[in-house]
């Protein structure tokens, strides 16, 4: 044949194509493990929602969250590399950092803790519970008791052993226990068929964020840009959560078979009402965002209830640089 320009060109193009072809290829996704504190619930919902409308792929990531439970350590795979990320909380960081393991919190999903105070009708105040017999766990004695003795003068001698039933509470009317804003609440209401009285105690002071996102420092180095990418996500995944659940709650439901709708329905209502996503700095700075201000107000606590070195850090457990280049509004 001839070689002729038109010949030239018509060998030319398959070649053409291909590089084309490789042009337009998107870049493959960056793989994430995602470790989370418990059972899938409502208080993991925004995650779910990013996983179930496709935001973390929108985001160039291949997000897999992994379910915890109680004989899972999650911080304890996450330093071995099993996570990339992992739900932690501010205590758990700040205590990890003073043994040191490298661990920092990039960002919170909830602006206070979800950690309540249970009573029967009657209670207007959660200084109105001194004096009443108190049934509170053992992990307390490292994160909201001391506080509570501090603040309200609570004593031990009001304090019972809360062994995860409601049952001495619902027959003792003198009396509240502990608990998680959308669990102990709801299984009260449905057991003993009345509405107890909820004291939020991050609504009353008590200082830590909750349910908040962290990395190893190696890992943070190493994925950086993508651990903002999945904090962005998981923000738009939080905001499309609070107004039409539907999507994550059909994962939720698929990853714990014992969880069910009615409790799904009723923790979101709970975290609306309570504003734990989008109340306090989410408001102005975007959801998932933190404040260096608040980790000073958990470390000073700690610190005066000698649950925390003073020479410790306080700006080692945590940054914000992730948080400051996301803003999701609620």
């Amino acid at each position: 044949m001839k070689n002729t320009p038109i010949a030239g060109l018509l060998a030319a193009l398959p070649l053409a194509l291909a590089f084309e072809a490789h042009a337009q290829a998107p870049a493959p996704a960056d793989k994430l493990v995602f470790g989370s504190n418990w059972y899938a619930q409502a208080e993991h919902g925004g995650f779910y929602q990013a996983l179930a409308e496709g935001t973390y792929k929108k985001h160039g990531l291949d997000v897999a969250i992994k379910m915890g439970g109680p004989q899972i350590n999650v911080l304890q795979l996450l330093l071995a590399g099993q996570y990339d990320v992992a739900m932690g909380d501010d205590l758990q960081t700040y205590k990890a950092v003073e043994q040191g393991l490298p661990l920092v919190t990039v960002a919170t999903t909830f602006q206070q803790s979800p950690t309540v105070l249970v009573s029967h009708p009657g209670p207007k105040t959660l200084g109105d519970l001194k004096g009443k017999t108190l049934y509170i766990g053992q992990a307390s004695e490292t994160t909201y008791w001391p506080w509570l003795k501090t603040k309200y003068g609570f004593t031990e001698a009001q304090k019972k052993p809360y062994t995860f039933s409601v049952q001495p509470f619902l027959v003792d009317k003198n009396s509240a226990v502990q608990g998680y804003l959308a669990s102990e609440p709801y299984t009260i209401e449905t057991q003993g068929r009345f509405k107890p009285t909820v004291f939020l105690l991050g609504a009353y002071g008590y200082p830590p964020y909750a349910q908040t996102i962290v990395a190893t420092k190696t890992g943070l180095d190493a994925k950086k840009d993508a651990i903002r990418r999945f904090v962005e996500a998981s923000a738009e995944g939080w905001k499309s959560y609070l107004k039409n659940p539907a999507p994550g709650n059909a994962l939720i439901l698929k990853d714990n078979p014992q969880m069910t709708p009615a409790l799904l329905d009723y923790g979101v209502k709970a975290l609306r009402d309570a504003r734990l996503v989008d109340g306090g700095d989410a408001r102005t700075q975007g959801l998932l965002t933190m404040t260096d201000a608040r980790w000073k107000k958990t470390y000073d606590f700690m610190v005066r209830e000698k649950l925390l070195s003073p020479k410790v850090d306080y700006r080692s457990a945590f940054t914000t640089d992730i948080v400051d280049q996301v803003r999701v509004l609620p």
